[in-house]
């Protein structure tokens, strides 16, 4: 079932703000304690049979990070839902939960560069080996299986070139072999794409985009079901500890309120500026999703309501130095390296051709990153024309 928009703002404005406990106050409360007291011994073993839910110490439930895991849970219409203090540990967490030594995990080429890095080279340490492939075909996903399978791992779209995976194809296959489905939804956001409905196991978010909007906290949000999220919670979760902040869950419940009116204003905003770059005669190639040109814009427009605010372009230029004059010159882009907040921004992939981190690059350098925040589509227009010409 699909969530109306009655659904929608009960789920932002009412879902989990139980009132008549916090004085009747329409904002909740910040529970900053890292501890809870109980009048006597059975109350507090009672408390401590279900810490999932139960305030016993913040690490495991905290009341307002509760009911932050309450609207999250419902936006992706997922049963539950943990909340971490970053994208790359809730996403650690899942992928962790699932495999032991020596077993195999097939993942999306170009994947976020950290889960890239836990997949190829932290697990790795501990025996657990991962396949890459091309997602575009899901046929590569079942071809890439091994006995010692226990992971089809998704990102669709990526956050860069935008490749697509048939995520309803890919779960087919999943099941089929008895395998879980992971996939990372950052840049959908709950309300463009809905993996769950469709099969997906577990669904991960770097809640420090879209989710939170406003480029102040860093936090991630894993999806599943009751089941999953306890194992998860009782071993990776509580062992590891990467939990988010009663203050930060706060800013992120206040983010939620403005969720669909953000990216709304996004889509609509970005349709418009793809719209004039792919007219210019100095962008050699826009990648978007819902862009004509898009070699899996069909896909695109099936299993995704809309594109947001994050796309890339070529330059047609012929030096490195040309594409740092280009976006030196903008002014109402920032150069930065996240995405989904309130600002405009770009990311030049020049920038990694001389960082120790990502030595390996294979992106082209005259490839720049865009992510649309909440400015006019005239003025961000206008900004880069000037810096175009």
């Amino acid at each position: 079932m699909q969530t109306s928009n009655s659904d929608l703002s009960y789920i932002l404005n009412h879902l989990g703000e139980e009132r008549e406990h916090y004085l009747q106050a329409v904002s909740p409360p910040i529970f900053q304690t890292s501890n809870f007291t109980f009048t006597d011994v059975a109350a507090m073993r009672n408390s401590l049979q279900d810490e999932l839910n139960t305030p016993f110490y913040t690490r495991g439930c905290n009341p307002t990070v509760a009911i932050l895991r309450k609207k999250v849970a419902a936006l992706e219409q997922a049963e539950d839902a943990l909340i971490f203090s970053s994208g790359s540990a809730a996403i650690a967490s899942a992928v962790m939960s699932q495999v032991a030594q020596g077993d195999h995990i097939v993942c999306v080429s170009k994947p976020y560069s950290w889960t890239n890095k836990l997949l190829d080279k932290l697990l790795k340490r501990f025996g657990v080996q991962s396949s890459f492939i091309n997602g575009t075909d899901p046929q590569h996903y079942a071809n890439a299986i091994q006995p010692n399978t226990k992971i089809l791992f998704l990102e669709s779209p990526n956050s860069i070139t935008f490749e697509l995976q048939d995520i309803e194809a890919v779960v087919a296959i999943a099941k089929q072999h008895n395998l879980v489905t992971i996939i990372d939804n950052s840049y959908a956001s709950p309300l463009f794409q809905q993996p769950i409905p469709m099969g997906v196991d577990l669904v991960t978010h770097s809640a420090s985009k879209y989710l939170n909007g406003h480029s102040d906290i860093v936090a991630g949000v894993l999806c599943g079901s009751h089941e999953m999220i306890r194992q998860i919670f009782e071993s990776e979760y509580m062992t590891l500890g990467g939990i988010i902040s009663p203050h930060d869950a706060w800013l992120m419940i206040r983010g939620l309120r403005t969720l669909p009116l953000r990216m709304k204003h996004v889509s609509e905003t970005t349709e418009k500026v793809v719209e004039y770059l792919e007219q210019h005669p100095k962008i050699e190639k826009v990648y978007y999703p819902f862009a004509k040109s898009f070699p899996q814009y069909d896909l695109a427009k099936k299993q995704m309501k809309r594109a947001t605010g994050l796309f890339s372009i070529q330059i047609k230029a012929e030096s490195i130095e040309e594409i740092e004059r280009f976006c030196n010159r903008l002014n109402r882009f920032l150069l930065a390296c996240s995405w989904g907040g309130h600002e405009s921004l770009i990311f030049p992939m020049c920038v990694l051709y001389q960082s120790q981190n990502y030595r390996s690059t294979e992106l082209p350098w005259n490839l720049v990153r865009m992510c649309i925040g909440l400015e006019e589509a005239e003025v961000l227009i206008r900004d880069l024309e000037q810096a175009l010409e």
